[in-house]
């Protein structure tokens, strides 16, 4: 990420996943980034250092949507406007590097978990 962002780092870390790429995951982090713990779907719980956090100035923040869409219900439809308006103006364009068809979902399922994939995975519909 750092290649990618000029040395910069990223401002915010989206990670479902946890595991042992975590630590690198922050490590991307600019200075006054945000790594968001949205779940561990390794099954691994990872653990930082302080200091890393002290030093990036760096926040680690708990989302968990569930909770959170409950105590904020009017934050959460904002939010939906929001972001269908984004899609509808073609503000977000996930990077989409591999594109499969139903059938081949095996196929799919082992780029994604073989680590090959880059961005996003797509199983299309005929």
């Amino acid at each position: 990420m750092k290649g990618l962002t000029q040395g910069r780092g990223v401002d915010v870390v989206y990670d479902p996943v946890g595991g042992d790429l975590a630590l690198q995951a922050f490590r991307s982090l600019a200075r006054n980034g945000r790594y968001l713990v949205i779940g561990f779907a390794s099954g691994d719980i990872p653990a930082f250092p302080a200091n890393l956090a002290l030093l990036k100035e760096a926040q680690i923040i708990g989302v968990w949507w569930g909770t959170w869409s409950k105590h904020n219900p009017d934050r959460l439809r904002q939010n939906w406007v929001e972001l269908t308006d984004m899609i509808s103006r073609g503000a977000l364009q996930p990077r989409v590097t591999e594109s499969y068809p139903l059938e081949r979902f095996t196929e799919a399922f082992n780029a994604i978990s073989g680590r090959r994939a880059r961005g996003k995975v797509v199983l299309t519909f005929h």
